[in-house]
């Protein structure tokens, strides 16, 4: 409207009466950090820009090195011109090792496909077994053949299946953190290079979760300095949640027995109430990447005289029965079907975390962040690989120490379910629960983002009622959809802002404007608790 009326007309002034309004942030965004096949990024291998861009800094070392011994010799123009140009070639390298940092961010991805064409899939498992028995009789005809495969020692890098999985459960938008090419990390996973990738997710404001698929195949040293890194960080911006995965027990070994190991780690105590653990791990529909010349072939064949002997595909590979053009191989087309259909019934293994991540954000989807992601079956999944009773999940769920452990278990009729919500802070009354620690996230997020609008406006009554409002009308919405316990707003939350009741005279002239928030978080009903009793006949 104009400042000031000088010309005779009629006049119209807009009055807003309506505060500005929360946008709630987005709740289930995991970064997904890890080994991957590839890193394509406009067209261009990241990593290999990366490797380009380290000899380029030590050729720029060395260009400024030949320029400084230039310009201490320089009497003349000809020097001098080297000098520049040398100048000009170290800027260049330098601009490039720039350029290759830039290009190596984690990545926006919205689905598999997407993954895919900028990772990759995963490289081929290199110590899948398929073991062929045949019975044969007197003639020496097969009467009987059983075909299986295994997969003893799977491969660390698990990147591409997690992403399966996570889609699989419905999850959405994620980032991916590729720390390094499969094919160059010689199959060890590197707790630098993970803890790189951390420090890499911290700049992207979107990401809301935190997921490490391949953290199993970390010394429990390691694992303490990669999960304490994750909470670290979650506390630091308070915006963000850890998802982790407990160790699979050995042999000799319990689940309890890797719980107490777990336990035992050295992690930030005030961190613990941004994380939660799951266990144990799942076995999928999903199958294994493989190529047939890295297939070893155990052929065995029992006569018909009950003795054995090895068969001619024995110590051999799948390569070996490829189906060829000629009538003499073709025979063997059946026995490769038959060896394709063992690797494929082989039960790909995952942690949980990353189907939790995608259950996470299928449950904030339809019910919102304050319903617990538990009691909900996971897909893609054939069952757990092992069975917790309910006595083992007593010590896994409450422990002295408080840190709570979710359990995956399977029951009849209803599938593998996530049958825990705790977070690692299990003896806190406030964030014992997970809900209740993501939807303070995404309030305090929420709250944050939309009083950003408000700096350097005066600090007086008439922002303060705005903000108010403001903040009123968002928690009266997040009461109206159930995230909130009361049966009035002003029973499920308060909002106070103003002087002598959260400022004094001094904050104002200083400039500072607070608000205090209380928010009566609805909590999950972990235990159900039905009591019975006879009741006497009364006539």
């Amino acid at each position: 409207m104009p400042s000031t009326y000088k010309t005779p007309g009629v006049y119209i002034e807009e009055i807003s009466k309506f505060p500005p309004s929360v946008a709630e942030v987005a709740t289930a965004i995991p970064a997904f950090i890890g080994y991957t096949q590839q890193a394509i990024v406009k067209g261009v291998d990241y990593h290999q820009l990366t490797d380009d861009a380290v000899k380029a800094a030590d050729e720029a070392k060395k260009a400024a090195d030949e320029a400084k011994k230039a310009a201490d010799a320089a009497s003349d123009d000809k020097a001098k011109a080297k000098v520049a140009a040398d100048t000009a070639k170290a800027a260049k390298a330098a601009q490039a090792a720039a350029d290759a940092a830039k290009a190596a961010e984690p990545l926006r991805i919205t689905s598999l496909l997407e993954y895919e064409l900028y990772f990759g899939k995963t490289e081929s498992e290199a110590e899948i077994v398929v073991t062929i028995e045949e019975t044969l009789n007197e003639k020496n005809i097969v009467t009987e053949r059983n075909v299986s495969g295994k997969n003893d020692t799977p491969s660390p890098h698990n990147m591409y299946y997690a992403l399966q999985a996570y889609f699989a459960n419905g999850g959405g938008p994620c980032y991916v953190a590729s720390v390094g090419k499969i094919k160059d990390s010689g199959g060890i996973v590197s707790l630098e290079n993970l803890q790189a990738g951390i420090a890499k997710v911290e700049k992207i404001d979107e990401v809301t979760l935190f997921v490490f698929p391949e953290s199993q195949a970390l010394s429990n040293e390691n694992k303490a300095g990669l999960f304490d890194a994750a909470i670290q960080q979650c506390l630091k911006l308070q915006d963000r949640f850890a998802i982790f995965d407990l160790q699979p027990p050995t042999k000799v070994q319990t689940i309890l027995d890797v719980a107490g190991e777990f336990r035992d780690l050295s992690l930030n105590l005030d961190a613990l109430k941004y994380s939660a653990v799951y266990t144990p791990n799942v076995e999928t529909i999903f199958n294994y990447e493989y190529e047939p010349a890295s297939v070893k072939l155990v052929h065995s064949q029992t006569l018909s005289d009950g003795s054995k002997q090895n068969g001619s595909f024995n110590d051999k590979k799948m390569s070996d029965l490829a189906p060829q053009q000629d009538d003499k191989a073709a025979g063997n087309a059946i026995l490769f079907n038959l060896v394709k259909a063992a690797i494929e019934a082989i039960p790909l293994i995952l942690p949980p975390s990353p189907l939790v991540a995608g259950q996470y954000a299928f449950v904030d989807r339809t019910r919102g962040v304050f319903k617990a992601p538990a009691n909900v079956a996971l897909s893609s999944v054939i069952k757990p690989t092992i069975k917790i009773t309910s006595a083992e999940q007593e010590d896994l769920n409450v422990h002295s120490t408080g840190k709570s452990i979710n359990a995956i278990r399977a029951f009849t009729g209803k599938g593998t379910l996530i049958w825990g919500s705790r977070t690692l802070d299990g003896n806190s009354n406030e964030w014992r629960y997970v809900p209740v620690r993501r939807f303070f996230n995404m309030a305090e997020e929420s709250i944050k983002k939309a009083t950003e609008g408000f700096v350097f406006e005066p600090n007086d009554a008439n922002t303060w009622v705005k903000v108010k409002a403001m903040i009123e009308n968002f928690l009266t919405l997040q009461w109206r959809a159930g995230a909130l316990a009361g049966a009035k707003p002003e029973q499920a939350f308060y909002v106070k802002v103003g002087l002598n009741e959260t400022m004094t005279a001094l904050d104002i002239l200083e400039g500072r404007l607070i608000v205090e928030i209380g928010m009566a978080v609805v909590r999950p009903a972990e235990f159900i608790i039905l009591k019975f009793s006879h009741k006497m006949q009364e006539s």
